[in-house]
């Protein structure tokens, strides 16, 4: 998927640069005017737009999603750490929780480092 977008946003900018190349091209033997090329303004809200769409926004809504999800978090839940430790929250405080893993020891861990709440399951 992401290497789609990306391959979408080249074919997008290398079109837009040539647009933009061809956009100041006269015909030999006519006088051009000088004044100010719109062009490259319009090329520029369009190439904003393209990140915004592509990278800002979807990035600002995966870390509100975790945000929720670590507000969201509660004694006893699955849990999967950033770092792959796997185990079942023991406690939490304001900025660390304190996990017990399947050996039976507990780690506290930030409480950001969580990537993932997972299903109840009958084992870790």
């Amino acid at each position: 998927m992401r290497k789609n977008k990306m391959l979408s946003l080249g074919l997008v900018i290398v079109l837009l640069l040539t647009i933009v190349s061809f956009s100041g091209c006269v015909p030999a033997g006519e006088e051009t005017t000088g004044g100010f090329d719109w062009m490259l303004i319009v090329f520029l809200v369009v190439i904003f737009g393209l990140f915004y769409f592509l990278f800002i926004r979807p990035q600002r809504k995966r870390q509100k999603e975790h945000q929720q999800l670590v507000e969201e978090l509660k004694r006893g839940d699955n849990v999967l750490t950033a770092g792959g430790i796997y185990g079942v929250i023991e406690s939490i405080s304001d900025d660390s929780i304190v996990v017990k893993v399947e050996s039976g020891a507990t780690i506290r861990v930030a409480k950001n480092s969580v990537a993932l709440k997972r299903e109840r399951s009958s084992s870790f």
